[in-house]
């Protein structure tokens, strides 16, 4: 091959290069270690950990009428952040009933002593063990965090969300922990065929392998915490108390506010610390002076 030959060639390939340069995604960002949230994101198969800097502030006394829950969260995290043995947590129950926030409420209260938290969406779980290898080496205390978690029968991320809670060879960091939210004790959905496969014998009830697969994910969670609905003194209570964080003078609870209350909850057919805060920020909006 002559020198002429060869040049051509070599300006070829670095042309072609170049082409198959331009079309691939560029190089996902380095982490932002000072984030005290993140979010984990996905595209054309490369995941990053996207800073969240604007975070809505929650505080544990925000969190009413919830008193056990908080205080069985906050004891699990106060022992992780200062580097004793926890547990990983599930939190189920009724929607709006303070799950997510106290999750955020827990990160305000440890931000200070190093704790982190790292959001990931249930379509991302298949990435579980890369995140925690991104983490296992950093020196702040890392909760991942799914919100309102739920499967379907075959969905990738279930296994790797089972692997990496407790049936890996590989051990999970110690200084990462997994908070999950779900309507669903289980987090799948059960069937009345399930139970059709429990047989009896010596006098012992024998789960079928539909029954089994199904709580033997939420089995390890090593703390679960129920949350339920709100009575409609509890409801109130949460009314007043958000009236008072948005600034609304107290003195004039009365009747009329708690009419009021009462029928936004009812329009919600819901009375839960969600449509509380809502409605709290509706009246003080209403009733703002310009």
């Amino acid at each position: 091959m002559s020198p002429a030959d060869l040049e051509r060639l070599v300006a070829r390939a670095e042309h072609l290069m170049a082409r198959f340069e331009a079309i691939l995604p560029p190089a996902p960002p380095l982490p932002d270690w000072t984030a005290l949230a993140q979010r984990w994101r996905t595209y054309q198969g490369r995941g990053w950990l996207e800073p969240l800097h604007n975070l809505q502030a929650i505080h544990l006394s925000d969190l009413q009428d919830i008193d056990d829950q908080k205080q069985r969260v906050d004891a699990n995290t106060r022992q992780f952040v200062r580097g004793h043995r926890a547990n990983n947590v599930l939190l189920t129950g009724a929607r709006g009933t303070g799950k997510s926030s106290i999750v955020r409420a827990v990160l305000t209260e440890y931000a200070s002593e190093g704790l982190r938290v790292i959001e990931v969406d249930k379509t991302d779980l298949i990435d579980l063990p890369h995140i925690v290898d991104l983490l296992r080496a950093r020196p702040e205390r890392f909760i991942l965090f799914c919100d309102d978690l739920s499967f379907e029968d075959g969905e990738p991320g279930y296994k790797a969300l089972k692997s990496v809670l407790d049936g890996s060879f590989a051990s999970v960091p110690d200084n990462v922990l997994i908070y999950a939210t779900s309507n669903r004790r289980h987090l799948m959905p059960e069937y009345f065929a399930d139970n059709l496969q429990t047989t009896h014998g010596d006098g012992e009830l024998h789960p079928g392998e539909a029954v089994e697969e199904k709580v033997s994910l939420s089995d390890r969670f090593g703390l679960w915490v129920s949350f339920y609905s709100f009575n409609q003194e509890a409801y109130l209570q949460i009314v007043r108390h958000w009236l008072g964080v948005f600034g609304v003078d107290l003195k004039d609870w009365d009747d009329v506010i708690c009419r009021e209350a009462l029928q936004w909850s009812m329009m919600r057919a819901s009375r839960s610390g969600r449509v509380a805060w809502q409605f709290a920020r509706d009246y003080s909006g209403r009733n703002a002076t310009a």
